[in-house]
């Protein structure tokens, strides 16, 4: 007979040998400490229903004493780490052939919930031989997530790659997370094995799109069809990925913002004097912010400093317009286009439109740090040359758009080339992304100077094409879309919106100012969005087997 009041079990060990019980968890009934427990009445059964009967021997393979219900029985296998049960709704057949771009293929399965997501394709393996340690899988997935984070991809992108990673080595039930400088990955063997999770902190962030495609290409190769690369090798090849230098001297790179700016001058219609003064501006600017860098300033101040010398240079020449006639706006407006963060916006709007707000915000923010600095390098710049220096810079300058096809296409596509240079971008990738910058800047024209369409709208349209193409080339190659994206939106950027706004600021013109930053922020938005649609839209018309399944759980809310 089990004694009920001491909490006895099947095992004959006692309650107070397995849990010892508090004060408070004695029955009001107990007897006094020495007085034996009367005897239970024949007629009442107080022991369970599932207890031994008397004279039975409990059977050897219970489970230990003090061990979990869960604990599996000694010489049992762990179950497969297949979902244990079918949804009412049943699974639904995917087929999610190795031929597909390992994007769409994780990212279909990244929409869908866990229990219906395909399980990874196993190998056939010797008795002896193991597989990889889940530790060490887990950590080049973060190391892995962790470049292509700092190279500026977003973050359902990265989340994608990581669950590649580590779906290809067998970690079937696995859980990627990203935020802005935050990496984890979680791993449960079964429903019923404690998760395995580990995690990593970006702590620095580059532009380097030549690393970015490597990093792609090594997770092509271990995602791929056939053997694969095992994990040493893996290992070695992003250690070497990591140890590589950057394409482009930091000389090159001076030179290369200096015709950035010197292009975007010419797209506002200035000239040869124009296309030297903005071209000195920015390289000066250039050269200041990679001084600030060198002495540990944090970035906003590398903005202020970037964005002074080129506003310096347009109010000296307008100081001087008796003796050289230049447009003044030209040269500041072209320095602030190579400054204006159009890559982090880019990829704050996209990761907002793909449901990561977390991470969302952060690049926002970020990117309203950035501009800050912008804006408080230049109007310092601005007060000082109108209100002591004598410069007479026209905010009217603003409405007298000159048309020259031929001279802003030339100077567009010279923009994104080095927009490219700048983002450090594979050779190979930057005649595709100069095209693209062009095309976009002929369809942006056409629309605001032959149709009349209001700026945003052919803005978006333009951003639209330059995500469509750039999207389509990156399937086509098996790479990232930034490289073919990023540097063709240069010349959409709204230089010329924030300079004329920051004008009428610096000339107390609030109402003026606040119009022209708002006209600013509803360009960079169309940029933004646009690129994202014309994404989307490459991934609508391409059939994919599974596609299906995975438009239907992309689906978030409602709003309710």
């Amino acid at each position: 007979m089990v004694d009920r009041q001491r909490g006895g079990d099947p095992d004959g060990a006692s309650g107070e040998d397995r849990k010892p019980q508090s004060d408070e968890a004695h029955s009001a009934f107990t007897p006094p400490l020495g007085v034996p427990l009367p005897t239970p009445p024949e007629d009442e059964h107080p022991t369970s229903e599932f207890a031994l009967p008397q004279g039975v021997a409990p059977d050897s393979g219970s489970r230990p004493e003090g061990g979990s219900a869960f604990t599996l029985p000694a010489g049992a296998t762990s179950p497969s780490p297949y979902p244990a049960f079918t949804p009412p709704y049943g699974i639904p057949r995917v087929s999610l052939t190795k031929e597909e771009p390992w994007q769409d293929r994780m990212r279909t399965m990244l929409r869908m919930p866990l229990a219906e997501r395909p399980v990874p394709e196993r190998v056939e393996k010797a008795e002896d031989e193991t597989g990889p340690a889940v530790p060490r899988v887990l950590d080049l997935t973060l190391r892995i997530g962790e470049l292509l984070l700092a190279g500026g991809e977003g973050a359902e992108d990265v989340e994608a790659a990581m669950y590649g990673v580590a779906h290809a080595y067998g970690l079937g039930r696995c859980e990627p997370t990203v935020t802005f400088t935050q990496l984890s990955v979680s791993y449960q063997p079964s429903l019923v094995d404690d998760p395995v999770t580990a995690g990593r902190t970006v702590r620095r962030r580059g532009t380097d799109y030549t690393r970015l495609s490597a990093v792609y290409r090594l997770v092509h190769d271990i995602t791929s069809a056939g053997p694969g690369l095992t994990l040493e090798e893996a290992y070695g090849r992003l250690a070497e990925i990591r140890r590589n230098r950057h394409p482009y001297p930091s000389w090159a790179l001076t030179a290369a913002a200096g015709l950035l700016a010197g292009a975007a001058s010419m797209l506002v219609g200035g000239g040869v004097v124009v296309f030297l003064a903005a071209m000195a501006g920015a390289m000066l600017g250039d050269r200041l912010a990679w001084l600030a860098a060198g002495r540990g300033l944090p970035e906003f101040y590398q903005f202020v400093a970037a964005a002074m010398a080129p506003a310096a240079m347009g109010v000296a020449l307008s100081a001087a317009h008796a003796y050289v006639h230049v447009q003044a706006s030209a040269v500041i407006t072209g320095g602030l286009f190579a400054l204006i963060p159009g890559r982090a916006l880019v990829a704050g709007v996209q990761d907002g439109l793909t449901g990561f707000y977390i991470t969302a915000a952060a690049r926002l923010l970020e990117v309203g740090y950035l501009i800050a600095g912008i804006v408080c390098g230049v109007l310092m710049v601005l007060y000082g040359g109108v209100h002591i220096g004598g410069a007479t810079l026209n905010p009217e300058a603003a409405l007298e758009r000159q048309v020259r096809p031929v001279v802003q296409t030339i100077a567009a596509m010279l923009l994104c080339f080095a927009f490219a240079l700048l983002l450090q971008q594979e050779r190979s990738t930057v005649l595709y992304a100069t095209l693209n910058g062009g095309v976009a800047w002929v369809v942006y024209g056409a629309l605001a100077d032959t149709v009349r369409l209001d700026t945003v709208p052919a803005t978006a349209v333009a951003a639209g094409l330059v995500g469509l193409f750039g999207q389509l080339m990156a399937r086509y190659r098996y790479a990232s879309a930034l490289p073919y994206i990023t540097a063709a939106i240069g010349p959409l950027l709204p230089g010329s919106a924030v300079y004329f706004a920051l004008l009428n600021f610096a000339k107390n013109d609030l109402n003026t100012g606040i119009a022209g930053l708002t006209k600013a922020a509803a360009l960079a938005l169309a940029i933004a969005i646009g690129v994202n649609l014309g994404s989307e839209m490459a991934r609508l018309f391409i059939r994919i087997p599974g596609a299906g399944a995975g438009r239907r759980a992309a689906k978030r809310t409602r709003g309710f």
